[in-house]
């Protein structure tokens, strides 16, 4: 599915770029014609002017009167050879009338959109007049379009992807729902026959301390069959002490932590209530401890520190470890990835999930340093 969706994405950025790369070949031919077409205008209408400097006929005036008025599209400024202005067609009167400087800044402008026309009003005293135009209207029109329409094109490949990847993430959650209730719900026989097992232990004093050791073991599994099955579930969050949830779990971990691993818990309260789902919540931080643990190779120390807030409350898990790439960070909360032979690489996938969905909070690493150790933050809303 995963190769699929990249030749899907594949296949829209290529026809997005073939719309694009012929879009803009169609209108750079389209607005050089039309610049083209309007060149050939201007020069009409120079030439026509000059018809009416020297018209020696009615017929002269009349026609060359025709073709300087018929002029209605493309701004033209007419200046003498000192750059006084003495005539404009097609320039907003009205900002003319508001603004003196306002026919002086269009000069401006058209100076460095085109060359001028010149016009001999008299070759023998060398007068002459300069004539500058700009593009029309629908000329700025065609150029633009390319930009507006690449942007249209690039929202509506934008929107197609971010379905695409909605409905492949939709996907995979249900892949993963089902696998972890489809793993607890195995997981309920076995242990359903274990239990009935350690009863039938029990009558036999001599096996106590044997069975009180497998009945703790016996709780574990029920506890992490108990996790698979509220993956996908509307979790019941609870108002508990996030100080006692978090020790209580490095105790767990500690007494099955090598003995050169030191873990230690600070926190800034003694109690600090917030709203979580229990199983879930111990899911992470186990995780976390666990991770930390693979990274240190049997000594080091882990430090949880747990800061309140005006708004939230912050646990930061620090390890001694061997550190985690800049080049990774990107991709280890990614399902599947994995710096270990063993595993199947969801953990961590889980806990963001865990902690992201199901408590609207954020989990993040903090920082990380190859062979000094990384830091992940829990940010919970209280």
């Amino acid at each position: 599915m995963f190769k699929q969706f990249i030749g899907w994405k594949f296949i829209l950025v290529t026809i997005a770029v073939a719309i694009i790369v012929a879009t803009i070949w169609f209108v750079s031919n389209l607005s050089a014609k039309i610049q083209d077409e309007e060149r050939k205008k201007v020069a009409t209408w120079v030439e026509a002017y000059r018809e009416l400097l020297k018209a020696t006929s009615d017929v002269n005036l009349n026609l060359a009167t025709e073709i300087v008025t018929t002029n209605t599209t493309i701004p033209l400024i007419q200046t003498d050879a000192s750059g006084n202005i003495l005539d404009s067609r097609n320039i907003d009167t009205s900002k003319v009338a508001q603004n003196p400087t306002y026919l002086h800044e269009q000069l401006l402008s058209l100076k460095k959109q085109h060359p001028p026309f010149i016009i001999e009003v008299d070759t023998r005293n060398k007068i002459y007049n300069y004539v500058y135009y700009g593009d029309s209207l629908i000329l700025k029109q065609v150029k633009y379009y390319p930009y507006i329409q690449l942007l249209v094109v690039a929202l509506f490949i934008g929107a197609v992807l971010f379905g695409l990847s909605s409905t492949n993430r939709a996907t995979q959650n249900l892949v993963w729902v089902g696998l972890a209730k489809e793993t607890a719900h195995q997981l309920g026989t076995p242990l359903s026959s274990m239990e009935a097992w350690l009863e039938i232990l029990r009558d036999n004093e001599a096996n106590v301390p044997i069975v009180n050791e497998l009945g703790k073991d016996l709780d574990r599994l029920k506890l992490i069959t108990d996790r698979f099955s509220k993956i996908g579930s509307v979790p019941k969050l609870e108002e508990k002490d996030v100080v006692a949830q978090i020790q209580s779990m490095a105790a767990y971990i500690r007494r099955r932590a090598p003995q050169k691993v030191q873990i230690s818990v600070h926190a800034t309260e003694q109690e600090l209530p917030v709203m979580i789902s229990p199983p879930l919540f111990d899911w992470v931080i186990e995780n976390l401890l666990k991770n930390a643990l693979d990274a240190m190779e049997g000594k080091g120390k882990i430090d949880i520190t747990i800061e309140n807030h005006s708004a939230m409350v912050t646990i930061d898990v620090a390890d001694t470890g061997k550190g985690i790439p800049k080049s990774h960070f990107d991709k280890i909360f990614k399902p599947g990835f994995s710096t270990k032979k063993r595993g199947w690489g969801l953990g961590l996938s889980l806990a963001k999930r865990i902690i992201e969905d199901y408590h609207r909070g954020r989990l993040s690493i903090k920082n990380s340093e190859v062979n000094k150790g990384t830091t992940f933050r829990i940010m919970l809303r209280k």
